[in-house]
């Protein structure tokens, strides 16, 4: 049992390490202040953000608070200044707590006016920094207090009136919208809806697919310990049941569609993430098959062209390979950039989806 709960340790510790590489990748504002970097090879230490270029990952070191860099050796960058806070930064923190803090979704001329700033200087920094919009982002947050308060309230109507919804309408829509699950689904005790999944063999390694009633949830490639632990993990909530029989159908034909380019299975997605997310997922479903669209491409198709870097960690948190198609993303110079499964697997999949749809028209 310990050595069960050790392992589990260490694979959080390695997925937090992987998730703060990603976005010194992408060098994500929205990171900045959560953690900084060291490099060893120069002894620095920089904020997620850092202009400079990328080092190699075996020479970075995490810490999550500048004293601790500094403590290790370290000294602050002069390109990112790590120990400074910019006044957008700040302006969006200040924001957020004030959301956090109102029983109702505070509207964006009250933010604006508490913060002593235009409305419109708000939204643009707000936007620019988290991919969302103040409104958007205190309605995320209020899903997010409800699916909390789920776990301690006596029922859901408690819980609706505990994270601020006025009427039972407004939740329904709001919460199946964020959570991608009806509240009804829910019961008490920190139980919820039933996650069935299979692991089958593909052509290009083991696949997990996984099914809440509303559509698929996961589609990952990894080996069986790792994803079977990865799934328990996010879907923590859920009750999780394996059902090699039952899912066969949809995993033989993701491995018809990697072979022989025949149809993606036709099954709803439920596929959970912030609303930026979501758009960007939406996004992703519009690139055609065999063709491929950079990060500001995708922005500028989500009508947010500044949002490149946020574009990014969206398809870097994309649960659901394939059908939401993020490795038909590339980076502005053609380079195929990063894959949450490997540069190897997207590298093979642009290739086949290319050869399939040049057959297709010749066929045609």
């Amino acid at each position: 049992m310990i050595g069960n709960e050790a392992e589990s340790k260490r694979r959080k510790a390695d997925t937090d390490a992987d998730n703060r590489w990603n976005a010194i990748v992408n060098r994500d504002v929205r990171a900045d202040g959560l953690f900084f970097f060291g490099v060893k090879s120069t002894g620095i230490y920089c904020r997620p953000s850092c202009p400079a270029r990328r080092p190699k990952r075996v020479n970075v070191v995490f810490f999550d608070d500048a004293a601790s860099a500094r403590a290790a050796g370290f000294r602050p960058c002069k390109r990112c200044a790590p120990d400074h806070v910019s006044d957008h930064l700040l302006l969006v923190i200040k924001a957020l707590q004030i959301i956090a803090e109102s029983e109702t979704s505070p509207t964006l001329s009250e933010i604006a006016g508490t913060l002593r700033v235009s409305p419109y200087h708000l939204q643009r920094v707000f936007k620019r920094l988290t991919g969302l919009s103040p409104k958007e982002a205190a309605l995320a947050l209020k899903a997010e207090r409800f699916e909390d308060s789920l776990q301690s309230s006596p029922s859901v109507l408690d819980a609706m009136f505990d994270a601020g919804y006025g009427s039972s309408r407004a939740l329904y829509e709001r919460v199946q919208k964020h959570l991608g699950m009806r509240p009804s689904t829910y019961r008490r005790g920190g139980e919820s809806e039933q996650i069935r999944f299979t692991i089958a063999d593909t052509s290009l390694g083991r696949m997990l697919a996984a099914m809440t009633d509303l559509g698929i949830c996961a589609l990952w490639w990894g080996d069986d310990e790792e994803l079977t632990t990865t799934l328990h993990e996010r879907f923590s909530r859920a009750t999780i049941v394996r059902d090699d029989e039952a899912l066969a159908p949809l995993a033989q034909s993701i491995e018809a569609y990697l072979n022989d380019g025949g149809l993606l299975p036709n099954e709803a997605i439920d596929a959970r993430g912030t609303e930026f997310q979501r758009k960007v997922w939406q996004a992703l479903i519009q690139i055609p098959i065999g063709e491929t669209r950079t990060y500001t491409q995708v922005a500028h198709m989500i009508g947010q062209p500044k949002a490149v870097r946020a574009v990014a960690s969206a398809c870097a948190a994309n649960p659901v390979a394939l059908l939401i198609p993020c490795h038909r993303v590339i980076r502005s110079s053609g380079e195929l950039a990063n894959y949450r499964w490997g540069i190897e697997r997207k590298k093979a999949l642009l290739v086949r989806e290319r050869e399939h749809r040049s057959v297709g028209q010749a066929i045609t």
